[in-house]
């Protein structure tokens, strides 16, 4: 396992970590959750992503547990979270990044945690109806008083992220460090072109997320959505509209094509490929079982023959630039 610095702050993670998106709460009880940490952790993997919202809260208590019951120092480990949509269904408590519920909400995922503080705060999405001094202020006095230690944003448009950074930096805040885009072989517009400047400029840290999209490039949807899949939870509508799409129809097939040539599973290609970019700090991997968790790790084993198909990968993504 490669350990990059996240960004250009001095946090070293694991080039591939484990997240809980759709899966903790839902897909995964607290016996599968302590299997798949106690295997993550084992293969080298020290980040651990999360959010406020996945399963209501319900991952952030999973999760903890998790590590509590396993013992694992915490100094051994990072976690993350994220705030935004909220899990309360309050006025200043939905979609939104106001002080007050920026506040509440780390308080109370400290509590659901049953921890000190958290490694990495994100916003989870931009809030055009909060002014960005107020954000970027109530982030920085979060980690002032000690509950976290880094923030960042996730889905955020690069001249969102340089706003932030700038007013952080001009008035000696804490700037964000870290941002959480969608990348693979479908979705890559955000990092390989529009977030091009940040890297320059900010030195901005990627924990990139979904690098199957959701599944779609396992191949396994090519004739059908088998029950109890990703897509078919009736939350994932939307990705069974966009695997339909032409252009990600044919990508598909042509991933499978180079599968069936290389030998190598299509997820072990798809992941291999956005660890392969250097602006990527780690790629967050999910799983609902431990057989998936493990095929996926086996990528860092054959990552110099992806490396060798780079070029045809990247053909592939060509069919969707501007996705």
């Amino acid at each position: 396992m490669e350990y990059r610095r996240l960004g250009s702050s001095g946090l070293k993670v694991s080039q591939l970590s484990f997240g809980s998106w759709v899966t903790f709460g839902n897909q995964m009880d607290l016996k599968k959750a302590k299997e798949c940490i106690q295997y993550s952790f084992e293969q080298g993997i020290n980040f651990f992503d999360n959010a406020e919202v996945y399963a209501k809260g319900a991952s952030e208590e999973l999760m903890g547990q998790a590590f509590r019951e396993l013992g694992i120092p915490r100094h051994h480990y990072i976690i993350s979270t994220k705030f935004f949509w909220g899990i309360e269904d309050v006025v200043n408590f939905r979609n939104t990044l106001n002080r007050k519920y920026l506040m509440h909400a780390m308080h109370e995922s400290l509590k659901r945690w049953k921890m000190d503080l958290i490694d990495l705060i994100y916003c989870h999405r931009p809030d055009p109806e909060t002014p960005i001094e107020e954000i970027v202020q109530t982030m920085h006095e979060i980690i002032q008083r000690g509950d976290a230690l880094y923030w960042g944003t996730s889905e955020w448009s690069a001249k969102q992220i340089a706003e932030a950074y700038d007013f952080a930096v001009s008035n000696g805040f804490h700037r964000p460090v870290m941002e959480q885009p969608q990348y693979n072989l479908i979705h890559h517009h955000k990092v390989d072109q529009e977030f091009t400047p940040l890297y320059k400029k900010m030195g901005l840290g990627l924990t990139t997320w979904s690098p199957l999209a959701s599944g779609i490039l396992t191949g396994k949807y090519l004739n059908t959505i088998p029950e109890n899949s990703r897509l078919a939870l009736k939350s994932m509508t939307w990705l069974q509209e966009e695997l339909h799409q032409p252009s990600i129809q044919k990508a598909v097939k042509e991933l499978h094509q180079i599968s069936e040539s290389s030998h190598i599973p299509m997820s072990q290609l798809a992941i291999g490929w956005c660890t392969l970019n250097p602006q990527v700090s780690t790629v967050i991997l999910g799983a609902s079982r431990i057989e998936q968790l493990k095929e996926n790790l086996k990528t860092l084993e054959i990552l110099n023959s992806i490396r060798d198909l780079r070029k045809e990968l990247s053909q592939i993504a060509d069919l969707n630039a501007t996705a």
